[in-house]
This record gives structure tokens, C-alpha cells and sequence, in this order.
């Protein structure tokens, strides 16, 4: 079952500590918004016992917005995620993405994960998006598991 956006939002705040904006509460999410974008300028490696992050260029905004070529780019989102314990989070697109060409991939966030995430940003024809757009809704279920996330990425930029 679906939480509902009040208890997401419990779950969340700004990057920069401040309250989250009452528009980012949906009745069953919370919206994410758009921190920074990279690009990536050499090749990562998955392997069967470990893998290799290729490296990242920031991108600087141009007067508060990303104008970014069809292509695909990491958005960092605005937000510090917590998925309690007995819950499991999904971030899905917001519809305007998808209007204007444009796809936000993410993976599955485990029970016990805390940090600020980031999805792949496809972009499929010239966007401007600004700075602390909604970009995403992050979702949380009940969920049975066993164990808590504790893999590289728990705490990751905090």
C-alpha cells in the first residue's frame, strides 16, 4: 500500500534545511526537485564484484536554469530522503517531464537508505529546466524486507 503525501513528507527536507514547500505535498508523494545536473565525461564499470562511477562534470546554471541538448545527464534532486524501516521508495516523473520530451529513470530505494539521490535525466529535445523545479514524485509502500540498505550510497552527500 501507498503511503499517503502527508507521511512522505515527514520524510523529507530540503537539502539546505529548509521546509519543504507545501505545492511539493501530493496526496501520495512528495515532489522532488532539481538540485544539479552532470554530465558524464568518462566511462563507469559494472562488474560482478564491484563497480566504477565514471567521472561527472557539474553543469552551471545559466541565471537559475539547466538549458540542456537532447541527451542524458544526472539530476542530482533538492531533497534528503529517508525511507523508514518497513517501507521501500519510488521516485517516478512528473508529467511535465514527459510532456516536453524528456524522462527521468530512477531504482529502487531501499528500507533504512538516507541520503540526497539522484535519477537519469533523458532528455530527448532542448529543456530549460530551473533550479528547484519539480521534477519528480517520490513515493513510499509498505513493504516486507529483511535488513536495512547499507550499501556505498547510505549517507551519501549529507
Amino acid at each position: 500500500m501507498f503511503r499517503s503525501g502527508k507521511f512522505v513528507a515527514k520524510r523529507l527536507r530540503k537539502a539546505n534545511d529548509e521546509p519543504l514547500s507545501s505545492d511539493q505535498v501530493q496526496p501520495n508523494g512528495v515532489d522532488l526537485t532539481l538540485g544539479t545536473v552532470y554530465e558524464q565525461s568518462s566511462p563507469g564499470r559494472i562488474d560482478r564484484d564491484g563497480k566504477t562511477v565514471g567521472e561527472r562534470l557539474e553543469l552551471e546554471p545559466d541565471d537559475g536554469a539547466f538549458r540542456l541538448e537532447p541527451g542524458n545527464y544526472v539530476a542530482e534532486y533538492g531533497e534528503v530522503v529517508r525511507v523508514p524501516d518497513s517501507h521501500v521508495g519510488f521516485v517516478y516523473p512528473r508529467s511535465s517531464l514527459m510532456r516536453n520530451s524528456a524522462m527521468l529513470h530512477t531504482a529502487v530505494w531501499d528500507a533504512g537508505y538516507e541520503g540526497i539521490g539522484e535519477g537519469l535525466l533523458q532528455v530527448g529535445h532542448e529543456i530549460e529546466i530551473r533550479r528547484g523545479a519539480r521534477i519528480g514524485q517520490f513515493v513510499l509502500a509498505a513493504a516486507d524486507h529483511e535488513g536495512v540498505y547499507e550499501g556505498e550510497y547510505q549517507g551519501e552527500r549529507l
